[in-house]
């Protein structure tokens, strides 16, 4: 592995009685009165949780920023900058998933910006400040309640680009399973497949000597393939749901990938499709990852050959091909089984698309920490998945 410093500066608050701790948190870490409550399409009010919120919240002035997207668009974000801007808002509260926290970190950067948000995303400019915000988690999948990274889809462009920056760790995150009861049932599908990806990703890495960080991966992964199953079928079982809720996290929190980066190409290849349609993260993903897998594992078969033995346990008698071509099709039937999609045409893709697709991937250049993908590696893949 490479040398390497791990910071990670969220206080994660974890449990069901997690939300009681909300004002507190919120008068620890604001200098003033006012708060911006930030939430997606409005499902947090049918469950009772917004009422939660803002009574924990009373003795704030609290502002309100609905309707934040799956997908979140930089055109919803610029709506909170200008409330931030307009109120002189002290911190914000993100109330969701990965999407609405995704789009609080935007925002809380772009507040402190004269210019326009998607110039962060774009790097065209960097984050020298940010307004303080926290979160009340309400979906295990990205982990973005304990990282600093962000996506942002600008559908006016079709782009749907990654950031981040140190400066958007969220100050606190509260975590209560029993908040997952209610979630629908492709919502709850497409965090395993997203937690699950995020794994894989750090998995396929481009360093020696990772063995620690191997055993750990592969034990979160096989958690959730063993815990998934239980929470689609029974929504309410704490334990399952606390299982998930903690493995999402961990996923990508920082600490399993300590001493390297991690791949993250089929992250790059899914976030061009969804740029173009809007489909859930983790349901682009449950299609790419394995023909991401097929085509790379027969540039660089190694690398596979211990994923199989390690997640798998395939047997010792088979050959490394046969080991891989198992613990592919194992990994994609799992996901088929909680009624994940195969192909990108099943969303309405078209064979046109993919060259636009791979325009999108290729802004920055090659991409691919284990393995650089070139052009012609993208449609391979594209094709092999449509």
């Amino acid at each position: 592995m490479n040398q390497f410093t791990f910071y990670n500066p969220v206080k994660l608050v974890f449990g069901k009685e997690s939300l009681e701790q909300l004002n507190d948190m919120v008068k620890a870490y604001s200098n003033g009165h006012k708060v911006l409550l930030t939430y997606g399409g409005g499902s947090i009010k049918k469950t009772g949780l917004y009422d939660e919120v803002m009574e924990k919240l009373s003795g704030f002035e609290v502002f309100e920023l609905a309707g934040i997207e799956p997908n979140p668009r930089v055109e919803t974000v610029r709506k909170g900058v200008e409330i931030v801007k307009a109120h002189d808002i002290d911190f914000i509260v993100a109330v969701g998933g990965g999407s609405v926290i995704d789009g609080t970190k935007l925002i809380a950067a772009a507040s402190k910006y004269d210019g326009d948000a998607w110039d962060i995303v774009t790097r065209k400019a960097q984050v020298n400040d940010a307004v303080p915000f926290g979160t009340v988690l309400t979906l295990s999948a990205t982990g973005s309640e304990m990282n600093s990274g962000s996506v942002i889809t600008n559908w006016e462009t079709n782009e749907k680009l990654g950031w981040g920056s140190p400066l958007v760790f969220p100050k606190f995150s509260l975590l209560n399973p029993e908040v997952l009861y209610t979630l629908p049932e492709h919502q709850t599908v497409n965090g395993i497949i997203d937690s699950m990806s995020h794994l894989l990703e750090q998995y396929f890495n481009e360093a020696d000597n990772t063995e620690v960080q191997d055993q750990m991966i592969s034990g979160v992964l096989k958690t959730v393939m063993k815990t998934g199953p239980i929470a689609v079928k029974e929504p309410e079982n704490y334990e399952a749901r606390e299982t998930l809720m903690l493995s999402s996290t961990v996923a990508l929190n920082g600490f399993l990938r300590l001493g390297y980066v991690g791949d993250w190409a089929t992250h790059n290849l899914e976030h061009a499709v969804s740029a173009v349609y809007d489909i859930a993260h983790g349901a682009g993903l449950a299609i790419l990852f394995p023909e991401w897998m097929r085509y790379v594992s027969k540039q660089s078969p190694a690398r596979f050959v211990k994923f199989a033995e390690d997640v798998f346990n395939v047997e010792a008698s088979l050959s490394d091909e046969e080991k891989i071509n198992y613990a592919i099709d194992e990994l994609q039937n799992f996901w088929t089984s909680l009624g994940a999609k195969q192909k990108l045409s099943d969303y309405g893709v078209k064979a046109e698309d993919l060259e636009v697709f791979a325009d999108k991937t290729l802004i920055y250049g090659p991409f691919g920490n284990f393995y650089k993908l070139q052009r012609e590696d993208i449609l391979a893949i594209y094709k092999a998945a449509l």
